[in-house]
């Protein structure tokens, strides 16, 4: 069997022999201004919701709120660089948005194994992020995760 340091793997990744169901990784950001409007023009995604004060008094939020996009974003952070780390390539992810994060809001991203089909390479992962003890997006993600063993 190879030693996932023979492949240069990033140290923290885990490989799919040694994930197992119910481990759990989480990562915290604070959205401010300035990563609503980098957000915005990278994304191009320009809707005064995120950026225009008086526009966004007017909406049903009552204020600019982030992009929910922005959020889930911690989501692939996680998976990206620590569970399974990098070398996971994203299948699938299914969110559900449920609540507005606003500038100022510290959100925590939260990622834990759900189920894992090793002959496949395939791991579900429940997703969450959340400001304080309001779930604000949830959801779930299908990832190709790495191995010591290569084909």
């Amino acid at each position: 069997m190879l030693d996932a340091r023979d492949h240069n793997l990033p140290v923290g990744t885990i490989c799919i022999e040694d994930l197992e169901i119910g481990m759990t990784r989480s990562v915290s950001k604070t959205i401010g201004d300035r990563e609503i409007e980098m957000f915005a023009e990278l994304s191009t995604d320009h809707n005064p919701v995120h950026l225009d004060d008086s526009y966004a008094q007017d909406t049903i939020f009552g204020g600019r709120i982030a992009h929910g996009m922005l959020t889930a974003g911690l989501i692939s952070a996680v998976i990206g660089e620590q569970l399974p780390g990098h070398g996971t390539v994203y299948l699938k992810q299914d969110l559900k948005f449920l609540a507005p994060v606003r500038p100022g809001d510290r959100v925590e991203a939260i990622v834990s194994v759900k189920d894992i089909d090793h002959s496949k390479r395939r791991v579900t992962l429940e997703c969450l992020c959340r400001v304080g003890d309001t779930v604000v997006v949830k959801g779930d993600a299908l990832v190709l995760a790495p191995s010591r063993k290569f084909d």
